[in-house]
């Protein structure tokens, strides 16, 4: 492989991963953006903050959250045994509140009174809600109006938690222009507002902080597994849209060049189509929401229109780490369909009772490719990032066309 762990999972001091990443900036945002990198530099070599980061994590969010081994399911597939890393168990229901967390009491350590955020299913959006109302601190969420109509359960939650939420109806009125309207506001109102990026996405720091609060996951799973099994996985596999519970789980894991390693992108309704958002799979290098990374373009450079079944996942970018992954060749990036996904939503809720998000499903349908090219004595772990409750009344409504 070549790269070491250091490598792979830290960014350089202009926050680079290997040639992805950086802080790409107007002139006025520069100065927020140092603020926000030294703030936190100094908060995560602080056992005061790491200590109440911890804290909570265990007494609020429920953690750790359990590694299943999901019997039927892998009886099912045949091959390997199939391991959920239950983030759907966290409060609010999926990963999303460990960083969310993190990044509130970040803006309370640095005097701020509000929080922005954008968010696409809306868990990005809900988590941060709560943690506003946590904390004490305003709250404003900006969602894609396409977003707001398949994910209203998600909207009443941040409504209902004091959020202010912002339909987004511009361009393409998804997570895209949901970014673009957060970061607007966030440029005439950073003096008292943090902008809480929702994934392993934008600039420097945004990218090493998220996943350093949802690198969590992966350091339970490989404690949890070290004890039910008495060795590693033999892969991971995980849906990619940003790349935030991607990451979280195969942080942990790099250096172990034994384990496979499986991130998994929409391919919607097919790559044959222009509708579909897999980013890693088809796009090219470019500028995307303050980071130089791998986007879906048009021929002038523009970010393509994408469609993913998922609304956390349908995003023209990823992080850069994942870039750097993928050209280092320590990740597969592959991908699933809207098809496949609504299979494996449906199979994991018949057979084990539960229901996934629709995000999860991408990575549960590789997993129903990959087990059963492996042997019995093989093990996959599967990041089951979040449940399924926003998306039941949507996927009724698709099962009965």
């Amino acid at each position: 492989m070549g790269a070491t762990t250091m490598s792979l999972t830290q960014a350089d001091e202009s926050g680079y991963f290997g040639t992805y990443g950086g802080a790409h900036l107007p002139p006025h945002l520069v100065e927020p953006m140092a603020e926000v990198a030294a703030a936190y530099e100094e908060a995560r070599q602080d056992p005061e903050f790491l200590a109440e980061y911890e804290r909570l994590l265990r007494v609020y969010v429920g953690r750790p959250s359990p590694l299943y081994l999901a019997p039927r399911f892998t009886a099912e597939l045949g091959g390997a045994q199939v391991y959920l890393k239950r983030e759907d168990l966290n409060h609010t229901g999926a990963h999303k509140i460990n960083h969310t967390l993190g990044e509130a009491l970040l803006a309370k350590r640095m005097g701020k009174k509000k929080l922005i955020a954008e968010t696409g299913a809306g868990q990005h959006g809900v988590a941060l809600a709560t943690a506003a109302a946590l904390m004490g601190l305003e709250c404003e969420i900006h969602m894609g109006a396409i977003d707001v109509a398949k994910q209203h359960p998600n909207v009443v939650r941040m409504e209902l938690l004091g959020a202010t939420v912002v339909a987004v109806t511009e361009g393409g009125a998804s997570l895209k222009e949901a970014v673009d309207s957060a970061f607007n506001v966030y440029a005439r109102d950073f003096r008292d507002t943090l902008f809480a990026i929702g994934s392993v996405v934008g600039p420097h720091p945004f990218p090493s902080m998220v996943r350093d609060f949802q690198s969590v996951v992966g350091r339970e799973a490989r404690a949890q597994i070290l004890e039910e099994a008495g060795r590693l996985p033999d892969a991971l596999v995980a849906c990619v849209g940003g790349g935030s519970n991607a990451i979280g789980l195969f942080s942990a894991f790099l250096d172990d060049e034994d384990v496979a390693i499986y991130g998994v992108e929409p391919a919607g309704e097919g790559l044959d189509t222009a509708r579909h958002a897999a980013t890693m799979t088809l796009g090219t290098r470019g500028v995307l929401h303050g980071m130089e990374t791998i986007v879906l373009q048009d021929d002038d450079g523009e970010p393509s229109a994408v469609h993913s079944i998922a609304s956390g996942v349908d995003y023209p970018g990823v992080g850069p780490q994942h870039a750097h992954l993928k050209d280092v060749g320590r990740v597969n990036y592959v991908t699933a369909t809207d098809d496949e996904t609504i299979a494996a939503f449906t199979a994991l809720s018949r057979l084990e009772g539960i229901i996934p998000a629709l995000e999860s499903a991408h990575a549960l349908a590789h997993a129903m490719k990959l087990a059963p090219t492996l042997s019995s004595d093989d093990i996959v772990i599967v990041n089951l990032s979040g449940r399924g409750d926003k998306d039941v009344d949507y996927v009724a409504e698709l099962l009965s066309k």
